[in-house]
């Protein structure tokens, strides 16, 4: 029996930039290139986007 699984990771990355933007592309860098170095992500797992958007820590998140 086929069966398909919508999946999605979900995480938080934090990261020394000077901008949002610079975060983004850091965060997009490093999860693009552990794509590429493990295929399966894409070919077997039908990995399909990689999604963010930097944001400035809000008073909760302050530690």
């Amino acid at each position: 029996m086929k069966v398909k699984v919508h999946w999605v990771i979900d995480g938080i990355a934090e990261v020394d930039a000077d901008s949002l933007e610079d975060a983004e592309n850091i965060v997009n860098q490093k999860l693009s290139d552990f794509v590429k170095t493990n295929p399966d992500i894409e070919q077997k797992m039908g990995a399909k986007a990689i999604q963010g958007k930097g944001y400035l820590p809000g008073s909760e998140e302050i530690d």
